[in-house]
């Protein structure tokens, strides 16, 4: 029998615990995203209109605006992601680069695969062609007016805000 008190002491501390290590999982969240790192991938274009995975208006038909790949977003509820707090993706091809919010989630790309925006997809090739392979990308801070950050500069938001 005296194992049993020490059986229930053991499960009422678990919900602790688990609270504990979600409050310092959820902290790390801003530093996961590789800001100013440089990738090369793959963009294809979307053009969904409703609210966008950080809870926002979108119309990819019309607007400048990127979804980033699933593997990216580090909490259950999109809207508190650092990704929607001030993190564009600069993407450059072929001598051309644009800052594009992100605005939505690509649960289909895999990592180095964006989904653009009709408009933007078209700056740098004909829609016609479907997908562009060879793309630069890279998650950038940008400000509330979308201006980019400089290199170095800390990255705001996290999971809690």
């Amino acid at each position: 029998m005296p194992a049993t008190p020490r059986k229930l002491s053991l499960l009422a501390g678990a919900p602790l615990v688990a609270a504990v290590l979600l409050a310092f999982g959820t902290g790390s969240a801003a530093a996961a995203i590789p800001i100013n790192q440089p990738m090369t991938g793959t963009a294809t274009y979307f053009t969904d209109t409703g609210y966008g995975a950080c809870g926002t208006q979108i119309n990819a038909g019309t607007q400048l605006l990127v979804a980033v790949p699933a593997a990216w977003w580090t909490t259950a509820n999109p809207n508190n992601d650092p990704l929607c707090k001030g993190i564009s993706v600069k993407v450059s091809y072929q001598g051309k680069t644009l800052t594009l919010p992100v605005k939505d989630k690509c649960p289909t790309c895999n990592s180095t695969h964006l989904d653009l925006s009709k408009p933007a997809f078209a700056q740098f090739a004909p829609l016609s062609q479907g997908v562009i392979n060879g793309i630069t990308w890279q998650f950038v801070q940008t400000t509330v007016s979308g201006q980019t950050v400089p290199v170095g500069a800390p990255v705001t938001g996290s999971a809690a805000d």
